[in-house]
């Protein structure tokens, strides 16, 4: 598989493309009126004390949170503590933001970040790679749908080997293609995140992108070799 469909896979497996969480709370939140509310106008009235308007936003924007945690980390309770973390300090200190300098989910996967960033340093955390979840359940029941479930489990490798790479990589490279490849964000977003500049972004990218690629050339080496084998043990 190419880089490019496999990092878009993971965000699928993860449930947790796109505004997905925006389209879940057209569909159960009693709170119509706040759907079609932008995230500024949200946060002011969360600023005033409506408790209403900071719940349409936390289930507007918990879920790209968590899942950029998550695919920072590879821990779905640090990705959980960080995303709690971060929706205390947008009521603590939410008068901080400034819409002149970006959107209220860069500035949020900023915060994100920096708590993350903290967490690791003061843990020493160390991420789980093979840790078991949802996604590899729904991977499982995927076989259903595809032409044979050889072709879907040597994706499947794939994907578990590109996620263990991802979370191998420097963080300085990994921030990179998280943002740019996993939540498809622009370079000038992602700069705004990292606080950095719109080159080093795409320096960093390009660095991050490459390194993967190395990571993984050993595995799909190792899976073409293999698939034959299997071919032959799935007919013996």
């Amino acid at each position: 598989m190419e880089l490019s469909s496999c990092l878009a896979r993971i965000n699928t497996e993860h449930g947790l493309t796109g505004d997905s969480d925006q389209g879940s709370l057209a569909r159960t939140s009693p709170m119509k009126t706040n759907i079609d509310v932008d995230d500024i106008e949200l946060l002011q009235r969360m600023s005033a004390g409506e408790e209403e308007a900071m719940t349409a936003l936390y289930r507007r924007r918990q879920a790209g949170i968590y899942r950029f945690a998550l695919q920072m980390c590879g821990s779905r309770a640090l990705a959980e503590d960080v995303t709690q973390d971060v929706f205390i300090v947008l009521i603590r200190d939410g008068h901080s933001f400034d819409p002149a300098r970006g959107t209220l989910i860069t500035f949020l996967v900023g915060v994100a970040r920096n708590l993350l960033l903290q967490r690791l340093r003061r843990e020493r955390f160390y991420a789980p790679l093979g840790e078991p979840g949802d996604e590899e359940t729904a991977s499982f029941k995927s076989l259903q749908s595809v032409d044979g479930p050889l072709e879907e489990f040597t994706r499947m490798e794939s994907i578990a080997s590109l996620r263990m790479a991802v979370l191998a990589l420097p963080t300085r490279y990994r921030e990179a293609v998280v943002l740019c490849d996993l939540q498809e964000m622009s370079y000038a977003e992602a700069a705004e995140v990292l606080g950095c500049a719109v080159g080093t972004v795409r320096s960093r990218l390009h660095r991050g992108r490459a390194l993967l690629i190395q990571k993984l050339r050993p595995a799909r080496e190792e899976q073409a070799s293999e698939a034959p084998a299997k071919s032959a043990r799935c007919f013996a």
